[in-house]
């Protein structure tokens, strides 16, 4: 028989079978050190991932320990009911007489106010944008909402104290002419507010213009990402434009039209200086909106000076302390009522 040669590529009959050659050195079989690359990236990228969320809730944490220590020297000694004193706060020497009935109602109107002009305003535009605007339109109308959130609330409540209070004291002298049998516009017991625009009215319209854009770009890019098929099914059953937004659009988006509207009530339970500006005196707790107020933050902005003991300073972060839960349980009940959506 006649035998190849090697070079010819064929294997001698002698031989056992063809030469196996083994991974280059440094290579590992079957890629094994590109898979333990990969598991321990995904390690640390996990540990980063817990970290952070770690570090979030133990700053949380740590500012509610802050504002507990503080506040409860001052709580201990308070001779009122923190809870149901509406009086005037009483800070000096050894005394202590505070209560937060009057922020919190002040706090709560000026914020509620805001979200009903703000809501459905947000949810109109978004819709607009979404569903009915040229698309030479969409990029400019965006821009122009999302540049309100870039005023700095100094300048909002100049506007509202120069500019929109005195325009709404026509109105508001109509309201209380005309509707004064309401609780809401009856003849203020201070009636300087009420002529130069300084009410509870006129903070929660300003209020509403800063919270507007927070609103409405979460709204608008919830509303976004409905998904295609359910647009052209409601199409294809031969729904109307309006039809469209009522039965795919907004049951998709509301869990998220919920969740911008709980991130704008957040920034108007917390704003201090635009409202430090319109309304800075306390005001009775009679659901008049031509009345001025305190909310929480105005009254610790507005009472600074006084940080200059231990117990002023904690009478003043007991209401930021309220404040604080405050803002926690109505993200938490908006969480809630999100989680109930889906």
């Amino acid at each position: 028989m006649t035998s190849l040669s090697k070079e010819d590529g064929a294997v001698s009959p002698d031989s056992d079978g063809p030469a196996l050659h083994g991974p280059p050195d440094g290579a590992a079989p079957g890629g094994l050190d590109s898979a333990a690359r990969h598991r321990v990236a995904d390690q640390v990228f996990r540990t980063l991932a817990v970290g952070s969320g770690f570090v979030v809730s133990l700053v949380i944490g740590l500012i509610a320990l802050f504002l507990l220590a503080q506040a409860a020297p001052s709580l201990a000694k308070n001779e009122e009911n923190f809870f149901t004193y509406t009086g005037d706060w009483i800070t000096s020497g050894s005394q202590l007489a505070f209560g937060i009935p009057q922020l919190f109602y002040a706090t709560v109107v000026v914020a509620v106010i805001a979200l009903l002009i703000a809501m459905p305003v947000a949810l109109g535009i978004s819709i607009f944008l979404t569903e009915y605007a040229p698309k030479r339109l969409v990029g400019p109308i965006t821009y122009t909402v999302d540049l309100l959130a870039a005023v700095p609330s100094i300048v909002y409540g100049l506007w509202g104290i120069l500019v929109l209070g005195p325009a709404l004291v026509p109105v508001n002298e109509w309201l209380v002419g005309h509707l004064g049998f309401l609780p809401f516009f009856q003849q203020p017991t201070q009636v300087a507010n009420m002529s130069t625009g300084g009410t509870l009215l006129t903070a929660g319209i300003v209020l509403a213009v800063m919270i507007l854009p927070i609103i409405t770009a979460v709204t608008r890019e919830v509303f976004m990402q409905t998904p295609k098929g359910h647009r052209e099914a409601a199409l294809a059953l031969g729904a109307t434009k309006f039809e469209v937004v009522k039965l795919a659009v907004l049951p998709f988006g509301f869990s998220g039209y919920i969740s911008g509207s709980m991130l704008g009530l957040g920034r108007a339970l917390g704003e201090t200086m635009a409202l430090l500006l319109i309304i800075s005196t306390a005001g009775p707790m009679n659901f008049n909106l031509m009345e001025s107020g305190e909310t929480f933050a105005t009254k610790i902005a507005n009472n600074a000076a006084e940080f200059d003991s231990p117990a002023k300073t904690g009478a003043y972060i007991s209401a930021g302390l309220t404040l604080f839960v405050l803002t926690f349980v109505v993200n938490a009940a908006a969480r809630a009522v999100v989680a109930g959506k889906k």
